[in-house]
Parts: structure tokens; sequence; C-alpha cells
């Protein structure tokens, strides 16, 4: 079985790794900060649903097929961007929508209506976000088998490292969910509300064009 060694450094790679602001900080915060309370642990646990795939194709050895193959790279790359961009713009546009009535009416987070859905709706967003994003399958690859010990069950192994990663990235979302709640009285300004909004679809958006553009 792994090592104690082990285990310690692979935990820092990838608690460094989740500390770095990106996109999953960006849905998160956005989630929660607008007072999704529910919605943001979806994401939460869609994200971490996707890391636990990545890492049990990396355990099986099938992401060396997109690490191998340019065409299945670049399919799954630009479907994520895509999607990111859609998701993006979305955002951006539910603010050029909204008339100054319904701004008022939905001045107080608290009983503004649940547009995109609950926890389900989260879910689904956080696992698609993660699952299109082949840099996480190609980070997988990369470093998840330089952590199995020669003769170690792969898949078993593979889980458990993936576990580690879920654990830390569960406990650092719980900070940013607390932290948006801080945020939420000064939200609750339609104006600030549609600039939150602003800057959240133009990074996520970014976020597509940069791994479309990306190598």
């Amino acid at each position: 079985m792994i090592t104690a060694s082990a285990l310690g450094s692979f935990a820092l790679i990838v608690g460094l790794l989740t500390l770095i602001p990106g996109l999953d900080t960006a849905l998160i915060l956005r989630t929660a900060a607008l007072g999704h309370r529910r919605r943001a642990w979806g994401v939460v646990l869609g994200i971490q649903t996707g890391t636990l795939v990545w890492g049990v194709l990396s355990s099986l050895g099938i992401t060396a097929v997109l690490t191998a193959s340019h065409l299945a790279y670049a399919i799954l790359r630009w479907a994520g961007a895509a999607y990111l961009v859609w998701m993006g713009c979305r955002i951006l546009a539910s603010t050029l929508r909204r008339r100054a009535r319904a701004d008022l009416a939905q001045a107080d987070a608290a009983h503004e209506p649940d547009t995109d859905g609950g926890f389900g709706s989260g879910w689904r967003r956080g696992t698609l976000t993660n699952l299109l994003n082949p840099k996480v399958g190609a980070f997988y690859m990369a470093v998840l088998p330089q952590f199995i010990p020669t003769g170690a069950p792969h898949l078993t192994t593979g889980t458990l490292l993936a576990g580690v990663h879920i654990l830390l990235a569960s406990l650092w979302s719980g900070v940013l969910i607390a932290f948006a709640r801080v945020l939420r009285g000064s939200l609750r300004r339609p104006s600030a509300r549609r600039i939150l909004d602003r800057i959240s679809g133009t990074v996520i958006a970014g976020f597509g064009v940069h791994l479309a553009l990306g190598d």
C-alpha cells in the first residue's frame, strides 16, 4: 500500500493546487454570495464528483487515451470551452435582461427565487465543469501514477488519493462558502449583484476562451 510519506506529498501538491484561485473558486463564490447555499454545496459536490471520476479513470489508465490522442483531447477541450463560454455569457445576459422592477423585487437575497435550480442544478453544473476540463484529466494522468507503489492495486490506491484531494477541496470550499455569506449583506443591492454577475460571467467565459486557445 501507499506510504504515509507519499500520501503526505500528494496531499501537499493537491492542497496547494486547491488554494490557487481558479474556475472552481469563481463558481463557488458566485453561487454562495448570491445566497444560494444549497446550490453552492451542489456545485462543490459536483466538482468533487468529477474529481473522483478523473481519479478512477486515471487509476485504470483510461486517461492515457486522452493524453495520447490529440483528437480526443481536442474534442474534450473544445466541448469544455464551449460550455464555459456559454455559462459565462448566460450569466452576463441575465444581468442585461433584468428590469428595474425585477431588481427591486429581488433586492432581498433571502427571498430571491432560485431561478437556476437548487442542489441538483448546482451538482450538474459542478460535475460538467470538472469533467469537461481535459487539464484536470491530464494532471491526474501525470501525477497520480507517481504515487501508486509498484504492486499496489491501482484502482484502490488511486481512489484513495482522489479521496484525499476531495477532502481537502471540500474543506476549502466550506471556507469559501462561509466567506461568501459574509459578503451576502452587501450584495442585497441590485447594482452590487449585477456587478458580481458581470465579473463572474466574464471570468468564467474567460476561462473558456483560455481553454480553447491553450495548448
